[in-house]
């Protein structure tokens, strides 16, 4: 496929990232309880209404922070590879690294430190062996969260970026590139590394050879989407994918965002979502991800829904309770 870019498009950087998990509280437990992330938004999967939609990300759920997950206990596992996101990557302030391995030691969670482009990472997984890394970045606003043991000048602000796992790393970087408008700005050992021009969720390194495909399933990242300034920017873009010889969907309302999906030659499945209406178009910022929300669609089927989910709750864990 040749990509020409038939108008300027060129985006932020990374939206959110969504993954399969098994268990919906151990999910809770680590990202807001360990890592102090905020829950933003308890909801379904819209296509099975069966499961949980869970989303946490900064204090208001800003794009750039947001990582989503479907809980879905006794699904299989999966196999991280080709055609994925193979690490999730957050910026934490500089100065605090320190404190994250501690804070990783404290509960348990076993890490080891590398380095690329001149930055050291804190790799990590989450307890369904989603594949994650922390790094101090002075860009990007700092949380204004705060909770158990994460103080906010030590909070996480958001995604310092991804590693993308490609099966056809020339045709993905030329995409990221060409269609989605980062920049090529360097290479080493076995990434490349891609840049945007958020602050955020804004730096993309991708393997130089391809990789063999992962298989689907809890541990793995569904799709990474992308930034969209708003409405009519999102209709621009996909009619720019289109035109590079892609396939997007229509255009789906997310309830927060609106979305349209694509999957890229490396086999990656890419979203561009819009920045707004957000996630306080339904509850109060002060609220948010407290009660389960629905759209109206499925609001007569609230009870039956609910009976099918299992309890959750964001809670301060032992070791934080003072």
């Amino acid at each position: 496929m040749t990509t020409t870019q038939t108008t300027q498009q060129q985006t932020a950087g990374i939206h959110h990232i969504t993954a399969f998990v098994q268990h919906a509280q151990a999910t809770v437990d680590f990202y807001a309880g360990i890592l102090g992330l905020r829950l933003i938004k308890k909801t379904i999967n819209f296509d099975a209404p069966e499961v949980y939609h869970l989303y946490f990300g900064n204090e208001g759920g800003s794009p750039g922070t947001i990582i989503t997950f479907f809980p879905y206990a006794g699904s299989r596992k999966g196999r991280v590879g080709g055609g994925q996101v193979g690490i999730t990557t957050y910026a934490v302030p500089t100065g605090s690294l320190s404190f994250w391995e501690a804070r990783l030691t404290q509960f348990g969670v076993a890490y080891e430190k590398n380095a690329r482009f001149g930055e050291t990472y804190v790799q990590f997984k989450d307890p369904d062996g989603l594949r994650l890394e922390i790094v101090e970045r002075e860009q990007g606003a700092p949380s204004q969260w705060a909770f158990g043991g994460v103080p906010v000048d030590k909070a996480i602000k958001g995604f310092g970026g991804a590693v993308l796992y490609s099966t056809a790393p020339d045709k993905t970087s030329e995409l990221l590139v060409n269609v989605m408008g980062l920049k090529k700005v360097g290479q080493e050992g076995a990434y490349a590394r891609f840049t945007s021009f958020g602050d955020l969720g804004n730096i993309v390194d991708i393997n130089v050879t391809p990789m063999d495909y992962g298989a689907g399933g809890a541990g793995t990242v569904h799709h990474i989407a992308w930034r969209a300034k708003d409405d009519a920017e999102h209709a621009l873009w996909r009619s720019h994918v289109a035109s590079n010889g892609y396939h997007p969907t229509p255009i789906v309302d997310r309830q927060y965002f609106n979305a349209i999906y694509f999957r890229e030659e490396g086999g990656i499945l890419f979203e561009i979502a819009t920045d707004p209406p957000g996630f306080a178009r339904d509850e109060a910022p002060d609220a948010l991800g407290e009660k389960l929300m629905l759209p109206e669609w499925f609001e007569a089927s609230r009870d039956q829904i609910v009976k099918n989910l299992p309890p959750i709750e964001v809670r301060v864990l032992e070791g934080d309770e003072q």
